[in-house]
């Protein structure tokens, strides 16, 4: 078994679907709540490289946050990953880490690809 990670937010279904599955597969990971334990820039920037994502694609656009910052595609990648740590609402969840790697569970079933 690997060391496996999640960015978890226990009042979303698709966070706590995904925590089931790694469950129901053998995993007990370790959970980061992350809207209390709010990751740094450097983790974020980490979780965008094990994703292969820009920092734009990581963002919830519908989060009311998004629009009263003024955020879009075309802010440069250093404000948009300044603006997840102040506020990680903002960070599309739930994050799987695992094997020096990382899935979003957006369907939760796609973390089983990093196991």
């Amino acid at each position: 078994m690997c060391d496996v990670t999640i960015w978890h937010n226990p009042r979303c279904s698709k966070s706590r679907q995904t925590l089931q599955l790694l469950q129901e597969n053998g995993h007990e990971p370790t959970i980061v709540e992350y809207l209390k334990d709010t990751p740094d820039r450097t983790q974020i920037l980490q979780a965008l490289v094990k994703l292969g994502m820009s920092a734009h694609d990581l963002m919830r656009r519908g989060e009311s946050i998004y629009k009263e910052l003024g955020l879009s595609r075309e802010t440069p990648d250093k404000v948009l990953v300044q603006a997840m740590h102040e506020n990680p609402i903002l960070i599309e969840r739930p994050i799987v880490f695992a094997n020096d790697k990382a899935a979003i569970g957006r369907p939760p079933e796609q973390v089983l690809d990093i196991l």
